[in-house]
This record gives C-alpha cells, structure tokens and sequence, in this order.
C-alpha cells in the first residue's frame, strides 16, 4: 500500500507570469509548496527561457488540464534574423549565418505559408520523445536528432513590430503542441536569412490571460499565507470551452458515483461533450445524450 501523499485539499486555478530562468515543473513545485497542495501540475510547458503564462492547476482542477492543454495558446517573440543555432533559440550555438535580412514586405509575404493547417519538424532540442527517450538528451549527447513533422493549427502569425533590420516581432496563435522555436527557424530559412528565437512571451492560454498571474517572488512572499488562495481561479475556469448543464441533487449523487445523471435542458446537443453543475459548481465531464449526462471525469470538490 503506498504512502497517502500529504498537503491540503485544495482546487483551482493559479495563473503564473513565469519568469526567464525556472523550467514549468519547477514552477509548479514552487506552487504547490507555497499553497502546501496534495495535487498539482500545469497546461502546457514554457521553455526555460520563456516568459508568460504557466496555468497551474491544483487537486481536482488537475482533470481539466486537457482542456487547457487544446486550447489556443498566444505569443509573443522576437525573431533574430541572419543566425541560425542548434536549439533553435538565443541559448544554443551558432551553426550558420547570413548577411541577408528580408524588408517588412518579404517577411508579410512569408507569413503566410505558416497559417492554418501546417507541418512543423519539432526543435530537436525538444521533448519528443524517441523510443521512450526524450530528443533533447539524444541531442545534447550530439547525437543527429531527426524528428518527424507533425500537424499543427495557426491561427494567426502577424508581423506587430520591426525594431532593426536583425530583428522582427511577431504575434502568433496557434493550437496544441505548436513550437515557436521551430516558426522562427522555419521562416528564416523560408527568407534565405536564417533565424532564431531571441526572446518568448506566452500572453494568454484559452482562459486565462497574462494580466492575471502572479509573480514568482508574490507567490514567495505569500508562500503558506490563506491570502495566497485569494489568488486561486475557480477549477470550473478551465471548463470554459465546454457547454455547462445544470444539474439537480439527484442527479449529482449518481454523476459522483460515475453513473449517468439527469441535467436540464441548456446548450448542448446530443453527443456533445459538456459539464454539469450543482449551485455553480463542476460535478462531472461527459458526453450528453437524451436528456443525461454520461460522466468521463468526476469532481470531488473540496467545501467551499
């Protein structure tokens, strides 16, 4: 029997401006020690180097990850013509240069081929995986790390700014498992120019926006105060895609108990994917179908 893992019940949302320098699962350790949660994990990794959004979801909220995970995700980046490097961004070495840089115009023009449905080759410097081990450690053993492309959605990919001739700001977004990384050295190679990530900002990531996180150093300063929970999102925000059902006392009981529930009429159509709620509150995820609802995921929600 294992040991019962120790911290509070709680759930919920806490939207971080992660900081250049920690990777994602430091940040939610960090998280989960200053809220001294029994659960926590996050809705898409940031590079190290990245800043912005790390959604971190606590205790139930945890199976709603998905749903964050799907979602459209934007950012902001710097693209650094005329270098080309091993990691794809500022933090790797230098493999190739070119004295060419593209005018406003041949960058909008460029732009183009990167929206909609596209393939993208990951960064090898990355954490595909490869027969069970990730690319990136292949790739810092020097190892030739040749990755397949895979599908991906973008949405929108907009030249925002151009400080220098070395230098564009972009503003992209894009669905799930996008790189931005492998965008930039793409489009320079799509320029004859090379290029590179020089700087990334996650500004939002579906519901939640940059404007709501919290510092690392509020989270630190806060760290095991109840006025750190004032900060939490609700766990029903991570369901904000799916249509919501009401539903009634009896019907809670046997959506808890993993079994089919009524819930009243709303915006769901049969076989759609929807949650219920009791007075506001997530009781199951499912598939809606002749008035009841077919629970996939179930909420135990701690007592407000």
């Amino acid at each position: 029997m294992g040991r019962k893992r120790k911290g509070r019940e709680i759930s919920g949302w806490l939207v971080v401006d992660k900081p250049a320098g920690p990777t994602s699962t430091a940040v939610v350790n960090k998280v989960r020690w200053a809220l001294q949660a029994k659960k926590a994990g996050h809705a898409g990794t940031l590079d190290p180097d990245a800043t912005g959004v790390l959604a971190v979801a606590l205790g139930e909220a945890t199976k709603t990850v998905p749903y964050i995970t799907d979602a459209l995700k934007a950012y902001r980046f710097r693209v650094r013509f005329g270098q080309a490097t091993n990691t794809d961004d500022a933090e790797g070495e230098v493999i190739a240069r070119s004295d060419t840089r593209p005018t406003d115009d041949e960058i909008k023009a460029a732009l183009g081929g990167f929206v909609g449905d596209i393939q993208q080759v990951p960064p090898a410097f990355s954490a595909v995986k490869i027969d069970g081990e990730r690319a990136y450690k292949r790739a810092r053993d020097g190892e030739d790390v040749q990755l397949a492309a895979r599908p991906l959605w973008v949405d929108e990919l907009t030249l925002i700014d151009r400080p220098d001739a070395d230098h564009a700001d972009l503003e992209m977004v894009c669905g799930k498992g996008g790189y931005v990384r492998a965008i930039a050295r793409d489009l320079g190679a799509a320029l004859g120019c090379h290029g590179h990530v020089a700087h990334l900002r996650r500004i939002w990531s579906g519901p939640f926006e940059v404007e709501d996180g919290i510092s690392l150093e509020q989270i630190e300063a806060l760290a095991q105060d109840p006025a750190l929970d004032a900060h939490l999102l609700p766990l029903e925000t991570g369901l904000s895609d799916l249509p919501e059902l009401r539903t009634t006392e009896e019907g809670a009981a046997r959506l808890r108990h993993g079994n089919p529930g009524m819930v009243l009429p709303g915006d769901a159509e049969y076989g759609d994917e929807a949650w219920a709620s009791l007075d506001g509150r997530a009781v199951a995820v499912g598939i809606f179908r002749s008035g009841q609802l077919h629970p996939t995921r179930v909420f135990v929600q701690p007592a407000s």
